[in-house]
């Protein structure tokens, strides 16, 4: 028989094989640009933006349009992070178009009565002065092209709605 021995060389040449067909784990895609301007911004997200995070400055009021209903939306997720607290008279606002429901859960921090949950609406609000940390995260669960529905998560300092 022969050795069994494995020299240095051949080691590291292993070594380095392994390490070239690794497959990464897949990232969020990030966006610190469109809600994160300190001025007042209003957008629709697409289904092309699915998956990815975005962070908002909230110093102005920012609308942000949920994508038009359609069955190729189940699945979909995004999620938002607060880095500037939203300004006194100020909102952050999640709206459905026209048919659309979110099926939410509230955590306030700090306990008081919540976790509470909410089915009854098409518009998330983060009031003014909720600060920053408060986070969104959502995914559609059902949408038939005429009736959608969303899960959300709100986690923040303040009283999120959910509301018409």
């Amino acid at each position: 028989m022969g050795t069994k021995r494995v020299g240095w060389a051949r080691i590291r040449s292993l070594i380095n094989e392994n390490t070239a067909n690794q497959i990464s784990a897949p990232r969020c895609k990030v966006d610190n640009s469109l809600l994160n301007t300190g001025a007042a911004v209003t957008t629709t997200l697409t289904q092309a933006q699915g998956g990815t995070h975005f962070n908002i400055d909230g110093t102005d009021d920012i609308v942000v349009n949920m994508p038009a209903l359609s069955t190729s939306n189940v699945g979909l997720h995004y999620s938002f992070l607060v880095t500037t607290a939203v300004g006194g008279g100020k909102t952050v606002t999640f709206v459905h178009p026209a048919g659309g429901d979110w099926s939410g859960q509230i955590f306030l921090y700090g306990g008081a009565s919540y976790p509470t949950s909410d089915v009854a609406g098409d518009t998330i609000t983060l009031v003014a002065s909720t600060g920053a940390n408060a986070r969104v995260s959502m995914m559609c669960v059902s949408d038939n092209g005429t009736a959608a529905t969303w899960q959300c998560t709100i986690s923040a300092d303040q009283i999120a709605t959910i509301a018409n």
